[in-house]
């Protein structure tokens, strides 16, 4: 039993540095491109005061744009979800209301048939009991 469990330690420590490594990596990514454009930023800003900042507005923009574009469609795919949830909601409404009418004709078809019976088995002579 130590075995099987020292197995799956191996293997939880194995994926547990494999996903530590991935974000590592994604971190270095990020820095790098950071670094680049602030040094690019750090050149213009010497160069002219007024390009640093067209140049930091673009940045600004690049770094957003993703954001916005994905905020946008997140929208766009819960509007859709609403719209299918209200669907929903009136069927289900429509479904309950032909489940409460045709209960209902039920009951008084079920009222009719017992009626009809207490009529017709008053009306009905009774057999008479035979003794042997």
């Amino acid at each position: 039993m130590t075995i099987i469990n020292a197995e799956r330690t191996t293997e939880a420590d194995q994926g547990t540095a494999a996903a530590t490594a991935a974000v590592e990596q994604v971190e270095g990514e990020i820095r790098a491109f950071v670094r680049r454009d602030l040094s690019v930023f750090r050149r213009r800003q010497q160069e002219n005061g007024d390009a640093a900042m067209e140049n930091l507005n673009s940045v600004i923009e690049r770094v957003s744009g993703a954001s916005v574009v994905e905020v946008e469609r997140v929208m766009g795919e819960l509007a859709q979800v609403r719209d299918m949830l209200r669907n929903e909601g009136q069927r289900v409404q429509r479904e309950i209301s032909g489940y409460a009418s045709l209960s209902q004709a039920a009951m008084t078809s079920m009222k009719i048939i017992g009626d009809s019976l207490e009529q017709w088995k008053s009306q009905s002579p009774q057999p008479a009991l035979r003794k042997d």
